[in-house]
């Protein structure tokens, strides 16, 4: 029996350099553009100006890669993964924030790789009264159909940033007054540590956990206790526990309404 091929693709990939160029000129949320290595013509060289004109990823693939993305289709050597919701800037979250009669209560995930994983943060932080979920544009999953499915409508009310530079955004939130909590093992315990006030929590990735230059920039450093002969947790359990200590606090204080 035959299978049309294209059935077989993700919701979330664009095949082909005119449907590539047409989404990215029509200002249509992308997450990265892919490119096989070696194709650079003139078509190409277009699609990578209008990328880099809207911060658009771009990545350099194999051709055999790109093969196994595009489910067989003809993709001239270029494909994008479009983004499942369009991003929106970390400034939005704050004037939100404001809007509401709340301190700021952000979350920033450091490389989160795992799509459920970050799929499962941005859930959480929407169920436990966040602003807004940040994340890089590099070394990190940015919103495609898996993260979509993985929060589970979540994406329909939660904000998500994403940012070319951690670090600097970190700078910028301490400007405005927020107050920068890291989560790692060495920290104090994430139960003694007060979250009120404005408060951005960093989730480290799932192998490395948070980067070293984002650690000297935290305020505080908060860890879970391990009481077992496990050392850590899942990225997106340990954000859970960590979020949720923090909006008991945020209630308790007013910053966070119940």
């Amino acid at each position: 029996m035959y299978t049309d091929k294209r059935e077989k693709r993700k919701e979330d990939v664009l095949v082909g350099r005119n449907a590539v160029f047409e989404a990215l000129r029509a200002g249509r949320p992308v997450d990265s553009v892919l490119i096989a290595k070696g194709n650079s013509g003139g078509p190409v060289r277009r699609i990578v100006e209008l990328c880099r004109e809207r911060g658009v990823v771009i990545k350099d693939v194999s051709s055999v890669k790109l093969d196994a993305i595009c489910g067989g289709m003809s993709h001239q050597g270029v494909a994008a993964m479009a983004a499942a919701h369009e991003y929106v800037g970390v400034s939005d979250m704050l004037h939100a924030a404001k809007e509401r009669g709340e301190p700021p209560f952000l979350v920033i995930c450091d490389e989160i790789n795992d799509p459920h994983n970050l799929g499962a943060i941005i859930r959480t932080a929407e169920c436990c009264g966040a602003h807004g979920v940040i994340i890089p544009k590099r070394g990190a999953v940015g919103l495609t159909a898996a993260v979509d499915k993985a929060a589970s409508g979540a994406l329909e009310y939660m904000p998500v940033a994403r940012v070319s530079n951690l670090a600097a955004t970190v700078e910028e939130l301490k400007k405005e007054g927020v107050w920068v909590y890291g989560t790692d093992m060495d920290g104090q315990p994430f139960y003694e540590t007060d979250f009120s006030g404005g408060a951005a929590v960093i989730i480290g990735s799932e192998g490395k956990g948070i980067s070293r230059l984002l650690r000297e920039k935290c305020d505080v450093v908060v860890s879970i206790p391990m009481r077992g002969r496990i050392t850590s947790l899942n990225a997106s359990v340990a954000a859970g526990i960590v979020l949720y200590e923090a909006a008991k606090t945020r209630i308790r204080t007013g910053g966070g309404k119940a």
